[in-house]
């Protein structure tokens, strides 16, 4: 699956950002907290050179909460500040302010040494496309104001906003990497949305996940689909796929199972939350992953 998705406006929003970088206190990236690791941009290091940095979690209702303590445990670990937030119903939104301001202590002791007490904290909003940054802003903000919706790329231009607490976003586009080395990558994104769903066959993308939730969250597909998974199989995802097809009784003509229906209902489910809380990585897939 050679999955390369990197629309000519991505390679303008990395310019405006570098651009933009001279007037940034604090860097926040925003992470889907069901693929923390995968679904941060590898070019934002690069990008956001030696500014401070706040690791936001969102979506935290959508992954296994033991899993997400564990995640914020091993980003703090690496220096990062880290908020769990569910942007979607508003939890963890009211502590962003005080967040960035905690994150920013040191800078804002030595402006208000300066005499520059109540100067406005600048801070860039990142993330990939479809990880809830506009949803996350609108809450911080109390009110609609960044344009939304369940789908990669909507936001187009950078958009200043003013924050309770002394606080200015920069809200940008999300953004991709030019192309996705690792097949995993591309999977991870693309179950969880980040990527569009026309530019990948939908039947082999619902044949990973089966795959994923088999080794990562086995009980909530037997539970959901009604299936027994096979202990050993050369298309372990297909099988599980046609299982859940009967199972629902997906026919069409000539008793055959109707794979690409089953496909789009387990996607669509998974991404809803309906076969629970998952987190499709853990700390323990990278190196010098601490205990939490």
């Amino acid at each position: 699956m050679n999955i390369q998705w990197y629309p000519g406006h991505m390679a303008k929003t990395r310019r405006q950002m570098l651009e933009n970088l001279k007037n940034i206190d604090l860097v926040c990236e925003l992470v889907d907290a069901r693929i923390p690791q995968v679904s941060r941009n590898p070019d934002m290091d690069d990008i956001a050179g030696d500014k401070p940095r706040m690791i936001i979690l969102n979506r935290t209702d959508l992954a296994d909460p033991d899993e997400t303590r564990r995640w914020a445990a091993w980003y703090r670990a690496q220096g990062y500040a880290v908020l769990e937030t569910d942007s979607q119903h508003g939890a963890g939104t009211s502590r962003f302010a005080v967040a960035a301001r905690e994150r920013l202590a040191d800078k804002i002791a030595v402006w208000n040494e300066k005499g520059q007490t109540g100067r406005s904290v600048r801070v860039m909003v990142v993330g990939i496309p479809n990880v809830g940054k506009s949803t996350f802003i609108n809450r911080v903000l109390g009110r609609k104001s960044a344009k939304a919706a369940d789908k990669p790329g909507v936001t187009r231009g950078a958009q200043w906003f003013r924050v309770q607490g002394g606080i200015d976003l920069l809200d940008t586009p999300g953004i991709l990497w030019p192309k996705f080395d690792d097949e995993r990558v591309g999977i991870l994104l693309a179950v969880t949305g980040a990527v569009k769903d026309d530019i990948l066959d939908i039947e082999t993308l619902a044949c990973k996940l089966f795959e994923l939730l088999a080794e990562r969250a086995p009980q909530a597909i037997i539970d959901r689909y009604k299936l027994t998974i096979p202990e050993e199989s050369d298309f372990l995802g297909y099988d599980l796929l046609q299982q859940a097809g009967r199972k629902r009784g997906f026919l069409i003509s000539g008793g055959e199972i109707d794979t690409e229906r089953m496909a789009r209902i387990l996607l669509d489910e998974f991404r809803g939350g309906v076969l629970g809380r998952i987190t499709l990585e853990t700390p323990e897939d990278y190196e010098n992953a601490p205990e939490a």
